[in-house]
């Protein structure tokens, strides 16, 4: 097995780790294992040759995830902060990498639309449960949260835009928790579930989507030297 598979293999291992940590309720081995998870994700990716974007957006998701296993506001309000910067590093990445034509107009202005609307419901739903301090920190970083899901589904492909999609669904997740809304048994599996997707989704999406264009390159380099 070569070092990119083993990195993902321990990738994928210390995910379900996680995963069933939370099952369980056993908040220890969820310490342990946490901290773990988007460093290994970014090494594989670099193995993979990832832009520097996205690498550094994977590390400032390590970041927040380091700091949200405090249950402190301070240490909430930074968390949100490095996810943020994560999210502008997607941005750069769709950006700098990204295809403005990857889908249709139509498709891409009907996007824009649902987001747009699943943006001002969820913060107008929210807005009158959320402690006061944290109603615009919370706007805010949900309208940079959702311009990152936007750009990942028009810009890099359908995994990359599932992903963006996915890390929609699991910051809301928190979001109504903070708000003290119901949730369903054991809510921090469901965030880390559909969390450790879409960061995923996200960087294997793009590394698909970059290697898929190095390949013409590649092919079309090898018939000038024939």
């Amino acid at each position: 097995m070569n070092r990119t598979r083993l990195v993902l293999a321990a990738f994928a291992l210390t995910a379900l780790v996680d995963l069933a940590c939370l099952a369980a309720g056993y908040d220890a081995g969820h310490t342990v294992a946490k901290p773990l998870l988007m460093p290994l994700l970014a090494l594989w990716a670099a193995l993979r040759r990832a832009p520097r974007p996205l690498l550094a957006a994977l590390l400032f998701g390590w970041g927040g995830d380091v700091l949200l296993l405090s249950d402190a506001e301070p240490a909430f309000l930074a968390g949100m902060a490095s996810f943020a910067a994560g999210h502008l590093c997607y941005l750069v990445l769709f950006h700098r990498h990204g295809n403005r034509y990857a889908v249709p107009r139509a498709r891409a202005g009907l996007l824009a639309l649902g987001y747009a609307v699943a943006l001002t419901g969820t913060v107008a739903l929210l807005w009158p449960d959320l402690p006061a301090e944290l109603r615009v920190p919370v706007a805010g970083y949900s309208l940079l949260l959702t311009a990152m899901a936007y750009g990942a589904g028009t810009r890099l492909g359908l995994h990359t835009g599932l992903g963006g999609a996915l890390f929609l669904l699991s910051d809301t997740l928190i979001a109504t928790g903070v708000a003290d809304w119901p949730q369903p048994p054991r809510p921090d599996f469901w965030i880390m579930l559909t969390y450790l997707a879409a960061q995923a989704l996200l960087a294997a999406g793009t590394l698909a989507a970059l290697d898929a264009r190095r390949a013409p390159a590649a092919t079309y380099g090898e018939m000038r030297v024939v």
